[in-house]
């Protein structure tokens, strides 16, 4: 396992780390605490990308590790925020739906066909990830609910991207820039 511990895994380790503490402080009810986590999982998750990407630590398992720990943050968010704001996850409940299905699809699909866990990172997927992390925390504090509506939006094409992108590359591939990258590049093997 040449490289596995460098800084960007570690702070992916950290980040999928703090996701049965998400659990427990929401179960506890502290939503100030829940938060303040929340934040910091967010910032982890771009530092290792940022890190990993300036430094050439990229690999292929610190792409699976990050996409296992981005997909174990987001899908204990609807949980926590269910435990801690059940009035604001009913009240947007076709969007949380949305979103969950965002991440559980392309998950699905890509282990369906390439028995793999898929980890393009697509431009589109980071900015809607960096979109809902920012709508999420408004929402949470009491801010305006279209914000978190157009970034399930932009979660769901990104999903959709996501998906084109599984059905059109022949092999698994990681740190994938986009479906246009995969139609440019689809001749020559991406």
């Amino acid at each position: 396992m040449k490289g596995f511990l460098n800084i960007p895994n570690i702070l992916t380790l950290i980040r999928l780390c703090i996701v049965p503490v998400l659990v427990v402080v929401s179960w506890k009810g502290l939503s100030t605490l829940f938060l303040g986590l929340l934040a910091f999982a967010f910032i982890t998750d771009v530092l290792d990308g940022f890190i990993a990407r300036t430094f050439g630590l990229q690999t292929k398992l610190g792409a699976k590790l990050d996409s296992l720990a981005d997909f174990a943050v987001y899908m204990a968010i609807p949980i926590c925020a269910w435990l801690l704001w059940p009035d604001v996850i009913r009240r947007e409940i076709f969007y949380v739906i949305a979103i969950v299905c965002s991440i559980i699809f392309p998950v699905v699909i890509g282990l369906i066909k390439f028995g793999n866990y898929p980890s393009y990172h697509t431009w589109l997927t980071k900015f809607a990830a960096g979109s809902m992390a920012i709508a999420s925390i408004l929402l949470f504090l009491g801010g305006p609910a279209w914000a978190f509506r157009l970034a399930a939006i932009l979660c769901v094409i990104a999903a959709l991207e996501e998906i084109i992108i599984t059905f059109l590359l022949p092999e698994p591939r990681s740190n994938v820039r986009g479906l246009w990258y995969v139609l440019k590049h689809r001749h020559k093997h991406v």
